[in-house]
């Protein structure tokens, strides 16, 4: 007999990857991890039939206003938490591992002109990591997702109310507001609560821990894709965010 399949949902953090690892038969609680890189992530153990995950894929060569289709269509969903979904720049841009160098590929290739931001900048190098290993093959097991789109699907089609971060740091409101709504949907407070390593932040589990559950309603057949029909990047790659 088969082993029961398992889905992951994966956030990044500066400690590597937040991964919140769930069995589809719910015969054992779920599983948090830290891994270093997206290779292990690939190459857990568990095998996760769907990983979804809170980064990029699919870079184009050119952005208009507002980015990639996906970022324009879930942003309309989301209201006041709208601002967490930032604009994807060119992949010329992300590729640059300078700062400077990133603004002027970015300057090139937007329309209207426009940098990318230092906070956008420090998430190149896990962009880059991602884009490296995906294939079209591995679309079927690797999906993009935001976790404020997977805790809009969780609340009914509606945004959250408050912001999970303020000033670019943690909201305790925010953090309790989503974590309560996890316990709703099948988590232990417990498991949202457990000690974390150095590294690794609340808002990071709570991430992982929604992704995982977008995760398990795409392999039960019942995952949203934005926009319904994607479109490609310059490497075949599927542009599109699931919840």
């Amino acid at each position: 007999m088969a082993e029961p399949a398992w889905v992951a949902g994966v956030d990044g953090c500066p400690a590597g990857w937040a991964v919140v690892l769930r069995r589809l038969d719910g015969g054992s609680p779920p599983v948090f991890a830290v891994l270093p890189d997206f290779t292990a992530v690939l190459a857990d153990s568990r095998r996760p039939a769907i990983i979804t995950v809170d980064m990029p894929i699919g870079l184009p060569d050119r952005v208009g206003p507002g980015g990639r289709g996906p970022e324009r269509e879930v942003r309309r969903l989301l209201g006041e938490r709208q601002s967490s979904v930032f604009a994807v720049p060119s992949r010329a841009a992300v590729m640059a591992e300078d700062y400077r160098h990133a603004c002027a590929m970015a300057l090139a290739t937007s329309d209207p002109p426009r940098k990318v931001s230092k906070q956008c900048f420090h998430l190149f190098a896990k962009m880059r990591e991602i884009d490296r290993l995906m294939t079209p093959e591995l679309e079927t097991r690797v999906h993009e997702a935001h976790p404020e789109l997977g805790f809009w699907r969780l609340n009914g089609g509606r945004p959250m109310a408050l912001p999970k971060k303020v000033k670019s740091r943690p909201s305790p409101a925010g953090i309790d507001e989503r974590m309560a709504l996890l316990v709703r949907h099948g988590y232990d407070r417990g498991f949202l609560d457990q000690p974390l390593p150095r590294g690794v932040g609340r808002d990071d589990l709570i991430d992982a821990a929604a992704l995982a559950l977008t995760a398990t309603r795409i392999a039960r057949g019942d995952g949203l894709s934005f926009p319904a029909s994607p479109e490609r990047d310059g490497k075949r790659l599927r542009m599109a965010i699931w919840a």
